[in-house]
């Protein structure tokens, strides 16, 4: 009997992996590998070697097939493997991805998804797995679907995703419903995004939509130093991109420094908006003040958390991000703001502060209030936010609790 039979064996699919800023990812496989699940790993893309960061990084991208760029050898043989198999499913799914589309950009989109779910196809039958979980709403769940309806229904097969920010994907209500219909169960990151999908679909389905954290290794992030008495390091951990909100940060810095507040601010990162960035610090008269770091390994990352005063997030938009949890479990104070599942992860008043999104005054309040405390109060919010990520966001934890549902489908 193959090991998928009972439960553990999985095929994640992910747009890209592994990738610098789907870290979690990568901790979630490597958890359930150590509970004994054999997990293979594709990704839609191949990942740009700018992703590959640490040796873990080097090690799973050696092990993880992608889909793209495809040789047509590989698409043709696919095709004509998945179309011997079962002409009418073969047929019947590409039809179904087609016509569910919206508009003929929607509907190239999904014949390129189909094109993609037959390799996926192929892959599954050759590991002889029959349980894929993607990760995110889109594209990479719109694919492992379709290879799963290309199987048919009553042959064992299913498929499953975790939901990070399902509020994001609302231009296509009707795709997203029917993801959730036919997912065999679907992981939500928070009850906030839970709620999102609660909505979309009739209550028979409220069952399968199931809460686990993301989670990290939390005796990997561990403050060896005391916080220092003058507090004067701010650090944010995010994408360049304009949801993550870095010009509201900068422009309360510029706020801060103008108050008279002797100030530091590192920023690791890079995306699109990186240029821009820096045009704004040097606009704001905060160059340098300002250290723009680029992307950085998981290794260097935790010595830029020791060496900060207070970490801080000014997303506009959020699931529950992960950099906040390893701010927190490294005993940093946070500021961040008051969006999506951020509220479930950071205790207003306890372990920092929330701020409304957008609101550059209130950002530069939140944190002036947290760099002038004491570093007795600063280490009493750090103890606080560490606690929190140890109870509810451990990766091990949460690897359990996906290892049961695995088992259960």
């Amino acid at each position: 009997m193959s090991s998928e039979s009972d439960g553990q064996s999985v095929l994640y699919v992910v747009s890209v992996y592994p990738a610098v800023s789907h870290t979690f990812i990568q901790r979630e496989v490597l958890a359930l590998r150590r509970l004994g699940v054999t997990v293979h790993t594709v990704g839609l893309r191949r990942s740009d070697v700018t992703h590959l960061l640490t040796a873990t990084d080097r090690s799973e991208y050696s092990r993880t097939r992608t889909v793209r760029p495809a040789s047509i050898g590989l698409l043709v043989r696919s095709h004509l493997r998945a179309l011997l198999a079962d002409p009418a499913r073969y047929l019947m799914t590409a039809l179904s991805a087609v016509g569910e589309g919206i508009g003929l950009k929607d509907r190239a989109r999904r014949l390129g998804y189909f094109v993609q779910a037959a390799v996926l196809w192929d892959w599954c039958r050759e590991l002889e797995v029959r349980k894929l979980h993607a990760h995110f709403e889109r594209p990479a769940a719109d694919v492992a679907m379709l290879a799963v309806r290309m199987a048919g229904p009553g042959r064992g097969w299913s498929w499953s995703f975790t939901a990070h920010r399902p509020e994001g994907y609302m231009d296509d209500r009707r795709g997203l419903a029917r993801k959730v219909r036919e997912a065999a169960f679907v992981v939500c990151v928070s009850h906030y995004g839970r709620s999102q999908l609660m909505g979309l679909v009739a209550r028979e389905h409220w069952d399968k939509l199931q809460v686990i954290r993301c989670g990290i290794d939390v005796d990997l992030f561990a403050r060896e130093q005391p916080h220092r008495t003058t507090a004067r390091t701010v650090l944010t951990v995010a994408r360049l991109e304009p949801v993550k909100g870095h010009g509201v940060l900068l422009e309360a810095l510029a706020s801060l420094r103008s108050d008279g507040l002797d100030i530091q601010a590192v920023v690791v990162g890079d995306g699109s908006q990186r240029a821009t960035l820096e045009e704004l610090a040097k606009t704001l008269g905060i160059s340098a003040l300002v250290e723009f770091t680029g992307s950085l390994g998981q290794d260097v990352i935790r010595q830029r958390y020791e060496e900060a005063d207070v970490f801080c997030l000014p997303s506009f938009d959020e699931g529950v991000p992960v950099v906040l949890m390893e701010a927190m479990a490294m005993g940093l104070p946070v500021v961040a703001s008051r969006v999506a599942g951020v509220p479930e992860l950071v205790q207003d008043g306890v372990s920092g502060a929330l701020v409304p999104p957008g609101t550059a005054v209130e950002l530069a309040d939140a944190l002036k209030r947290v760099l002038q405390s004491d570093a007795r109060q600063r280490s009493s919010m750090g103890t606080a936010g560490r606690a929190r990520v140890s109870t509810t966001f451990d990766c091990d934890g949460s690897a359990e609790a996906l290892r049961e549902l695995f088992a259960g489908t």
